[in-house]
């Protein structure tokens, strides 16, 4: 790929196109409830009203928190990946051997998972959006990233507050339990690693290293051990960053189902799993598409071709401040000359051939070939 243009290298690199939102409707029909809507209910109480009055100030600006609340309600398939959906269809690839009172109970239990789940990584990355601005630099042109603000926190809040009294709904202390461990996780992603003035991820200079073992336990996880390890450092921040999350929601539904430890654990790294090759797949979109919008600098393409090529590593010095004051389309062009979007693409093959394995084993029916069907897709 060395001599090819960048032009070149992006058609070569382009994935296929695939109707995704005629594969989501197929798995709605299968789970009988149409997860698109999932935070309907939350959005159309009065407290939730209120708020989007005052968001409705910030359009037109810059504020990220914009840029998230777009993605959730025209539900931006590469940055919000259908998590209630997924834990649904695992819910109905098994059966409790239960009363038909109780086995009634247990599917409203669950819906009420996949909702509470849906809401807690919504109000998540709208805690993200929150902008930081230096109490020096504070004048009347920042007036609008410090209102966008306040409105961020005010939503994402409402957000985890609905949620955990929703999970609190559910009495059952196993499941408040695993679901917390999960959210824990998520705000601990936060603060892993090196990150620019505005919080946002820098990877770690690159270490030789054949010390390549993955593992899902969060609490053995160390920062010193992974970063600069390319693939141990990419899963690291992904299970931080939501995997986990997902992972107890699998867990979670498998234990109101009734079934086996075996079962519920198989759930968890089939959550990790499928999170990990879903994430994997939209980094791969961000990098071989035509698009000139900014990517994470800690995805796994540009880890992959910092081991590849150190000497990337100055263009990312450029990022200690700001991500914004990198040139990413000279980064680019670099990162499609090494291997690293073929390491990806191998990463994400192993991730959903495991997935793939581990849903296997929890049931044969249609449910799982949906899922199947949506791992296959991404």
């Amino acid at each position: 790929m060395a001599n090819l243009t960048k032009d070149e290298i992006l058609i070569l690199l382009r994935p296929p196109f695939t109707n995704w939102s005629n594969i989501t409707r197929e798995a709605e029909k299968v789970v009988g409830y149409p997860t698109s809507f999932m935070n309907l209910r939350c959005l159309l109480s009065d407290e939730f009203a209120n708020l989007a009055l005052y968001l409705r100030k910030l359009v037109g600006s810059n504020h990220l928190v914009m840029q998230t609340a777009k993605n959730v309600l025209y539900g931006d398939s590469k940055n919000l990946q259908p998590w209630g959906l997924i834990i649904l269809l695992l819910s109905k690839s098994v059966k409790a051997h239960v009363p038909t009172t109780q086995a009634k109970v247990i599917d409203e239990q669950q819906r009420a998972l996949a909702e509470l789940i849906e809401l807690m990584r919504t109000g998540h990355l709208i805690h993200r959006g929150i902008v930081n601005v230096p109490f020096a630099k504070r004048s009347k042109s920042t007036e609008s990233a410090i209102f966008g603000n306040k409105i961020a926190i005010l939503l994402g809040d409402y957000l985890l507050v609905t949620a955990n009294t929703m999970l609190a709904g559910l009495k059952n202390a196993d499941v408040l339990y695993i679901v917390s461990s999960g959210l824990k996780d998520l705000s601990e992603g936060e603060f892993f690693g090196d990150r620019d003035e505005q919080n946002m991820p820098l990877p770690g200079k690159p270490r030789l290293t054949n010390d390549d073992i993955i593992t899902f336990d969060t609490t053995s996880i160390a920062v010193d051990d992974v970063i600069g390890k390319p693939r141990k450092e990419w899963t690291a921040r992904t299970v931080f960053n939501g995997v986990s999350l997902l992972g107890r929601a699998c867990q979670s539904a498998m234990l109101l189902a009734k079934q086996h430890r075996e079962t519920q654990n198989n759930a968890y790294y089939f959550g990790c799993h499928v999170g990990l090759a879903w994430q994997a797949a939209t980094e791969l979109q961000s990098l071989t598409s035509d698009s000139k919008d900014r990517f994470c600098l800690a995805s796994a393409p540009v880890l992959f071709a910092l081991e590849g090529n150190p000497d990337l590593y100055k263009i990312i010095d450029q990022a200690k401040n700001d991500v914004k004051d990198v040139d990413y389309e000279d980064l680019k062009f670099n990162i499609l000359k090494t291997d690293a979007i073929d390491k990806t693409k191998m990463l994400y093959e192993d991730h959903a051939k495991k997935a793939t394995s581990y849903i296997e084993s929890i049931g044969h029916n249609e449910s799982v070939e949906m899922i199947k069907k949506l791992i296959n897709t991404f």
